[in-house]
């Protein structure tokens, strides 16, 4: 048995130490239904029976150890909301696009999405270990796609990238690569090293947040193998910046692959001063560089994360003004096409009348 703490509140968990520590516990003991989820949480039957149907359109899927941050009897903690299905999410009559960056439109083999001419993106797998339900590819949850994850799926992109010079650095995304097998996930990087205009390799992945037992010592020293590697995580919260996610960065740093933050502005998340500048200290503290706060994408049923990019830019100047500069992150805006990242500067003297809104 163990216990794991949130503020006063105690919660135990059916696991011995030693299987509590081990990723692959955690993972086969995701979290995948209400039946599984509602006896550990404080849920009402309607919560349960709202929450099923939105389970039913984008599926449920929590850690553990991501499940033992909650605080079980606050309905709007801020960690419950990113991973447990709510029924706004399948409320659709406010918009959104189920692909509103069309990745889809610039894959010019599948799998693969290239936007700049100087990087591409892999979707390296559809799995994650939690379903974040901000998520900007929702859409690929209940895809079935046979066969991804093997070799034969990767070889088209392997090839694309190896007859196009102009590209330099490649990003495994998904889904998380650091859900698919250490040996699958050595041969792509090995070969994507292999080929010699590509100069760089990055890795995105929600891991060290989610299931911080993952970043094994094994996982780092063939991680180093492929260096200069570069490793992209999303902490969205400070209660996220745990002694496990802190311990899982350092043996990453430690293996000499930097990380950096993606942090996502979200409604009832993170959307005030006090809670970003936590988030922001909180990550220079464990040495996690904090590098794009993004403005929450339209996707298909996350309206009721989305905060006004005024909003967004008002807390951004609020924390340019008392946080070092090693503590702040570029807000933007991700559109589609060529255009990519909008930086969203505050300005000090322009009204809130003038500001674009979302």
């Amino acid at each position: 048995m163990i216990e794991t703490r949130h503020g006063q509140k105690t919660f135990t968990e059916t696991a011995l130490p030693e299987e509590w520590r081990d990723w692959r516990w955690q993972y086969k003991n995701r979290i995948r239904s209400f039946k599984d989820l509602s006896p550990l949480l404080d849920m009402s039957p309607e919560d349960v029976r709202d929450g099923q149907r939105a389970a039913s359109v984008y599926p449920l899927s929590i850690t553990p150890y991501y499940l033992s941050l909650i605080d079980r009897a606050d309905a709007q903690d801020p960690i419950r909301r990113q991973c447990i299905p709510d029924a706004r999410e399948i409320d659709f009559s406010l918009g959104g696009e189920n692909d509103p960056l069309a990745e889809h439109e610039q894959m010019p083999v599948p799998g693969l999405v290239h936007r700049y001419a100087d990087r591409c993106l892999i979707l390296a797998t559809q799995i994650c270990t939690v379903y974040c339900r901000h998520c900007n590819r929702k859409r690929l949850w209940k895809q079935k796609s046979p066969g991804i994850g093997n070799a034969s799926y990767f070889q088209p992109m392997i090839d694309y990238i190896a007859r196009s010079p102009q590209i330099r650095e490649v990003i495994l995304s998904g889904g998380d690569p650091l859900t698919l097998p250490e040996e699958t996930l050595d041969r792509i990087l090995g070969s994507l090293r292999a080929i010699d205009h590509v100069k760089v390799l990055r890795i995105g992945s929600r891991v060290p947040v989610v299931l911080p037992m993952r970043i094994t010592p094994e996982l780092c020293s063939m991680l180093k193998r492929h260096r200069p590697l570069w490793l992209n995580t999303q902490f969205n919260h400070p209660r996220e910046i745990t002694p496990e996610a802190a311990a899982a960065c350092d043996r990453l740093l430690t293996a000499g692959i930097p990380v950096s933050n993606q942090s996502v502005l979200l409604k009832g998340v993170n959307d005030n001063v006090d809670t970003m500048r936590d988030l922001l200290c909180g990550l220079q503290e464990i040495a996690v560089r904090p590098y794009y706060l993004f403005q929450c994408d339209p996707v298909k049923g996350t309206d009721h994360f989305r905060t006004d990019i005024w909003r967004g830019m008002e807390i951004m100047e609020k924390l340019w003004s008392d946080l070092s500069g090693l503590c702040l992150p570029r807000y933007v805006l991700d559109v589609p096409g060529t255009r990519g990242k909008i930086p969203l500067q505050p300005f000090s003297l322009q009204p809130a009348s003038s500001c674009p809104k979302q």
